[in-house]
């Protein structure tokens, strides 16, 4: 009992020394030059993307109206003698639609494995300034302070503008 006591004591005494500084590392990667180039390569993928998709979607609703005007002009006997037409325009359409659903799902992968291909580097970057800079000015913790209400700071230095002036910006 008296070990406890003597080692929750010195975890205080310790904790009580250690320095503390925060950072809003959000501000401070969406500031970074460099972000700006990554969003607008991910911008510009994305719009590809969408657009490609947005054709395809107009030649299927086109292609689907067409079909569907076709169907309803027949009569009985032209429906069954053209069945099996009808049926292969209506796997066609289902195709179509398939394909639609898979460029979509290939197109969400694709983005998020560039963002984390172009961001995965800003934010290494960012962390090692943030550790420089804490080091240089003998800070043993950096709380982040992104998340309003997570942490509350009584004179807990910023390093948000020296890190800054690390990265360069």
């Amino acid at each position: 009992m008296v070990a406890v006591a003597l080692m929750l004591g010195a975890t205080t005494v310790s904790m009580a020394q250690s320095k503390v500084a925060h950072i809003d590392s959000q501000k401070l990667l969406s500031e970074m030059p460099e972000m700006k180039s990554a969003q607008a390569q991910l911008q510009k993928l994305e719009q590809t993307y969408t657009n490609d998709i947005q054709s395809s979607v107009k030649e299927y609703t086109t292609k689907a109206q067409a079909f569907q005007n076709e169907v309803n002009a027949l009569t009985e006997d032209q429906l069954k003698s053209r069945q099996a037409e009808l049926e292969r325009k209506s796997k066609e359409l289902e195709t179509m639609q398939n394909n639609i659903r898979q460029a979509q799902q290939t197109a969400a992968e694709d983005l998020q494995k560039k963002q984390q291909s172009l961001l995965a580097p800003l934010y290494e970057k960012a962390r090692k300034a943030v550790e420089k800079v804490a080091k240089a000015q003998g800070f043993d913790y950096v709380l982040d302070s992104t998340q309003p209400g997570t942490v509350i700071f009584a004179n807990g230095k910023d390093l948000y503008n020296d890190v800054k002036k690390e990265l360069g910006f």
